[in-house]
């Protein structure tokens, strides 16, 4: 059971990074500078860099629920079900939720939130951290099933982020040229199986 100083930490740290998304939105990632974001928190800078190590953490924390999400979806895959048969579900389940990972969602604010990360090099590059870390922990994943070595789990492990990012950009692309959701939607659909079907090698 959380506790209730931890139930106040994570209030706070919603607060920070609600309060900053706002602004960046509205004027700009580079446009802001971490001091207003503080005042607008109603907190320290101090405080605030005890929550967001980095201004780009400010940012990321809206999606950093997803972290390892590749990993825990292959470990807690249905009996019978592969790893791969169990990301491509995953994600086309995401699509079918709208969940804004996917790229699938056209709320204005996951629209410009979408358009913000992948116009800004810096929150790019934390980004590809992130990604990185979710690769070691999809290969380590991959690993622990067996019947396949170290490389072919890292390989398979980058090609699954890679194809996720690529799927995710290209929906956010779609729907930023100004198409509807329901016209982009079975495309989306119909390109994450594609693309899961060009990964399905050895058994994975």
């Amino acid at each position: 059971m959380t506790g209730l100083r931890e139930l106040q930490r994570q209030r706070v740290r919603e607060a920070i990074s609600a309060a900053a998304i706002g602004l960046f939105l509205r004027r700009g990632f580079d446009g802001v500078p971490v001091t207003e974001i503080a005042a607008a928190a109603g907190v320290s800078k101090p405080t605030l860099f005890k929550y967001f190590p980095a201004k780009e953490d400010l940012v990321l924390h809206r999606i950093a629920d997803h972290e390892g999400e590749s990993a825990r979806v292959v470990r807690a895959r249905a009996e019978g079900e592969t790893p791969l048969e169990a990301l491509r579900r995953h994600f086309l389940d995401g699509l079918a939720r709208r969940d804004p990972v996917t790229g699938l969602n056209d709320h204005p604010e996951v629209m410009a939130f979408h358009r913000m990360v992948f116009s800004t090099p810096s929150l790019q590059a934390r980004m590809f951290q992130q990604i990185s870390r979710d690769e070691r922990a999809l290969a380590d994943a991959l690993a622990e099933q067996g019947g396949t070595d170290d490389l072919t789990a890292a390989l398979l492990a980058a090609q699954v982020l890679a194809t996720q990012r690529v799927l995710a950009s290209r929906i956010w692309q779609r729907l930023a040229e100004g198409r509807p959701l329901a016209e982009v939607e079975p495309e989306a659909v119909d390109a994450a199986n594609r693309a899961f079907s060009l990964l399905t090698i050895n058994g994975y």
